[in-house]
C-alpha cells in the first residue's frame, strides 16, 4: 500500500494496512498449503477405487506421495492399523482427518474477522474525514478547499481500502473453507474405500 496514500487515509489507515498485511499472509499461506500438501493422489485413488485391491500396490503407491501431504497422512494411518479391529481403524481415521482439518483451518477465523472489521474502519475513517471537513467549514469565515478536500479524500480512501479488505479477506474465508470441506469429503469417501477393502480381506481369512 503507497505511503502517500495511508497519510491522505488518516488514523485509520494505520489498523486497515495491519489486517491488509494479516490477512495477505494468511491467504498466501494457504494458497501454499494447497500447492504444497493438498495435492490430489491420482494413482493412489485408483488403487483404492479398484475392486481388485491390492495392499502391495497400494503402498508402493503410498510411499510415492510426499510424506508431508495431507492425504499420506491419513491413509498411513489407516494401513498401519489394519490388523487391528475396525471400530479401532475408524475411530484413528476419524481423529487423523479431525486434526487435518484443524490444521489447514487454522487462522481461517482473522479472514472471517477482518471481512467484519474492515468496512466498519474504513466508516469510522469517514466519520474522522467529515468531522475534519466540516471543522474547517465551521471555524472558518473563510472556507479553504484544500482542506476540505483533504477531509474528504480522508474519508473516500478509508472507505475504500476498507471495503477492498474486507472483500480479499471475504473471498479468501469462502474459497479456503470450500477447500476443507473438500478436503473433509474426500478423506471421508476414501477411508470408507479403504475399510471396505480392509473389511473383504477379514471375511475371506474368516472363510
Amino acid at each position: 500500500m503507497n505511503l502517500s496514500i495511508i497519510k491522505a487515509g488518516g488514523i485509520t489507515m494505520v489498523p486497515l494496512s495491519i489486517i491488509a498485511v494479516v490477512c495477505l499472509a494468511i491467504i498466501i499461506d494457504k494458497l501454499l498449503t494447497i500447492r504444497n500438501f493438498l495435492k490430489y493422489p491420482q494413482s493412489l485413488i485408483a488403487v483404492i477405487e479398484n475392486y481388485k485391491f491390492d495392499w502391495q500396490e497400494f503402498e508402493i503407491e503410498l510411499n510415492k506421495i510426499d510424506k508431508k501431504n495431507y492425504f499420506y497422512a491419513f491413509f498411513v494411518i489407516i494401513s498401519s492399523n489394519k490388523n487391528n479391529p475396525i471400530w479401532w481403524i475408524e475411530s484413528r481415521a476419524g481423529d487423523e482427518a479431525k486434526i487435518l482439518e484443524q490444521k489447514f483451518s487454522k487462522n481461517l477465523w482473522l479472514l472471517e474477522t477482518i471481512a467484519t472489521c474492515a468496512p466498519l474502519l474504513g466508516l469510522l475513517g469517514t466519520i474522522f474525514g467529515m468531522m475534519s471537513s466540516f471543522k474547517i467549514i465551521g471555524t472558518s469565515d473563510i472556507i479553504n478547499p484544500a482542506g476540505v478536500s483533504a477531509g474528504v479524500a480522508e474519508s473516500l480512501i478509508a472507505t475504500a481500502c476498507g471495503l477492498v479488505i474486507a472483500l480479499m479477506a471475504f473471498w479468501g474465508y469462502n474459497y479456503f473453507s470450500k477447500i476443507q470441506n473438500q478436503l473433509i469429503d474426500y478423506l471421508e469417501r476414501l477411508g470408507t474405500r479403504l475399510i471396505d477393502h480392509i473389511k473383504i480381506d477379514n471375511k475371506v481369512h474368516e472363510n
